[in-house]
């Protein structure tokens, strides 16, 4: 169950969607097609409804153009502006995989 805090900022999220798309003069019909989903889901998605999954939110941010800014979702306070999948990213490329080194049998 989500808090009050929490369904109000899907419902601002979801007015943020309705907005981006009015003004790109994308009605409903075409823009739930062009993301893969129905009327009723996009409407979901306009009023804030939990229940929409990530996935749907990346296509709809993607077809809007503005999918870097769920990469920004969660950012690191040692690492301001840098995103987690950045962090991630960064750390394995510094890393080399490590073995415990062999035991001698003397």
């Amino acid at each position: 169950m989500l808090t009050l805090t929490e369904n109000n900022i899907l419902k601002r999220l979801g007015e943020r969607l309705k907005q981006a798309r009015l003004e790109r003069n994308d009605p409903q019909k075409e823009f739930a097609f062009r993301i893969g989903v129905s009327i009723p889901t996009l409407y979901k998605m306009e009023q804030g409804h939990p229940s929409i999954s990530l996935g749907i939110w990346a296509k709809a941010l993607s077809v809007l153009g503005k999918l870097d800014d769920l990469d920004q979702l969660i950012a690191s306070a040692n690492a301001p502006g840098k995103s987690l999948f950045e962090r991630y990213d960064a750390q394995h490329k510094t890393k080399k995989r490590q073995r415990a080194a062999r035991r001698r049998h003397d």
